[in-house]
């Protein structure tokens, strides 16, 4: 079993990455394993409404800078866990453009009934912001969020801090158990019970 967990921010070994880092190991003696994928410091394009990506013959975005791979790796995965630092209440520019083509792109069913984690860091307050944010592309896609017993982020500003925040830390360490719990109810059931199939979309512009 597979997990891929995003780092949404610039800094490769910095708070976020230790969240997921923390998380991951928490995983492994449940026979997960997770990879994390860094989207790096380097300018994302956002999303252009080019809709090249709906076409037919299409093999995701038309622009090839991580987000088509990070995809494929998704929809091999067991699960996602999107991890993003607090920039002014919200996740960075980046991370916004890296995620509305990586989930716009692959619009669908490749999250649907999949398990789903969050890693939030902030300083100190703005962090539910974040977290309500990245929730918004996973209920969009059906992924099943796995249950926290807190909003799932942690408080540090300089690398290394989120560790001292004993509470976030538990809160990350029971969202991570009940993650691979739900994986575990997932595959246990896909055999035996059925999936939800999906309407015909209907759309409704309020505009007439």
């Amino acid at each position: 079993m597979k997990i891929i967990a995003i780092n949404g921010s610039p800094n490769k070994e910095g708070n976020t990455h230790q969240a997921l880092a923390y998380m991951s190991d928490i995983l492994k003696p449940h026979g997960i394993d997770t990879e994390i994928v860094h989207i790096g410091k380097k300018a994302v394009q956002g999303c252009t409404a080019c809709y090249s990506c709906l076409k037919r013959d299409a093999k995701g975005c038309i622009f090839d800078d991580g987000v088509n791979e990070a995809a494929e790796k998704i929809k091999k995965a067991e699960g996602i866990i999107l991890g993003s630092p607090n920039y002014w209440g919200g996740i960075a520019g980046s991370f916004k453009a890296y995620l509305d083509r990586l989930f716009f792109s692959n619009y669908g069913p490749w999250l649907s009934g999949k398990a789903a984690g969050l890693a939030v860091v902030t300083r100190r307050s703005g962090g539910v912001g974040v977290v309500h944010q990245l929730t918004n592309y996973l209920m969009m896609s059906q992924a099943v969020i796995a249950p926290s017993p807190y909003w799932a982020l942690a408080h540090g500003m300089m690398a290394g801090e989120l560790m001292k925040d004993d509470e976030g830390m538990q809160t990350l360490r029971e969202h991570s158990h009940s993650m691979a719990w739900l994986i575990k109810m997932i595959n246990a059931a896909k055999d035996t019970v059925e999936k939800p199939q999906p309407e015909k979309k209907v759309r409704t512009n309020f505009i007439r």
